[in-house]
Order: C-alpha cells, then sequence, then structure tokens
C-alpha cells in the first residue's frame, strides 16, 4: 500500500470517551461489550486506578459502582463533579435507600443512577444521553 491509498480511505469519526469504573471484572467485562460497539470505553477497577485515568484524558461521561473496596464511587463521582463539571456522571447501585439515592443525584449532580441487574438496552440508552448531555452543556457554557 503506497502513501496515497491512505489518503482515500475515510476517517471513522471518534467515538465519545467513556469511562466505566467497577471493581467486579466479571460486570465491568459484561458493561464493556455491550458499550464498546457504541463508545469508546476505559475502565477502572478502583477509584484510585480511575482519578489517574481521568488526569490523564477527557471523559464525556462516568459511570461508577457505588460500593467497592478501598474507595466509595458516589464520593468520586463528588470530586468529579468539581474538577470535571461539564462529564456526565452515573451511578451504579444494587442499594435502593430513596433517601441515599435522591442525595446522591443532587450531590454529585448525577445525570441518572442504575438500578442493578442493569439491562444492556437501558445502559446504552442512558450512556448515549448522558453524552448528548455533556455535548449540550458545553454548547451553552
Amino acid at each position: 500500500m503506497n502513501a496515497g491509498d491512505a489518503q482515500a480511505e475515510p476517517v471513522a469519526p471518534s467515538k465519545p470517551a467513556v469511562l466505566l469504573i467497577d471493581d467486579e471484572r466479571p460486570l465491568l467485562d459484561i458493561f464493556v461489550q455491550a458499550l464498546s460497539p457504541h463508545f469508546e470505553i476505559a475502565t477502572a477497577t478502583s477509584v484510585r486506578e480511575a482519578e489517574f485515568i481521568l488526569h490523564k484524558r477527557s471523559f464525556k461521561v462516568v459511570l461508577a459502582d457505588h460500593l467497592m473496596p478501598g474507595g466509595n464511587g458516589m464520593s468520586f463521582l463528588v470530586r468529579a463533579r468539581e474538577e470535571y463539571p461539564h462529564m456526565q456522571r452515573i451511578l451504579v447501585t444494587g442499594y435502593m435507600k430513596p433517601e441515599m439515592l435522591l442525595r446522591s443525584v443532587n450531590e454529585a449532580g448525577l445525570f441518572r443512577y442504575l438500578l442493578k441487574p442493569v439491562p444492556m438496552t437501558e445502559l446504552i440508552k442512558v450512556v448515549g444521553d448522558a453524552v448528548k448531555a455533556h455535548d449540550a452543556s458545553l454548547a451553552t457554557a
């Protein structure tokens, strides 16, 4: 293949970047499999790893598990709101305490929360809607 051939190929549009954080590797793998056809996915298995990744690149959406060893996903999302206000935040939880969820939505400025087990069609739709919300928030900034 010569240089002329490479220029003739169309450039694929880049997919929106999404960061997934969950300490349960099998669940993380399922989420990656569902989302990767639509989004560019990065993963972290801890809050500490996620913070490191966030300082290296930007994301339109971050989806975090609520309870993880070594760090709380909710606390991480509150900090992420302060540092990256346009990045949309989604909390995944297996706990249905309404007062905790309401507080979480307010404190972290959550785009949405998802209850486990999360249907993959809902996951894809919510992440897609969050990408649109991210882009809209930048357009009005």
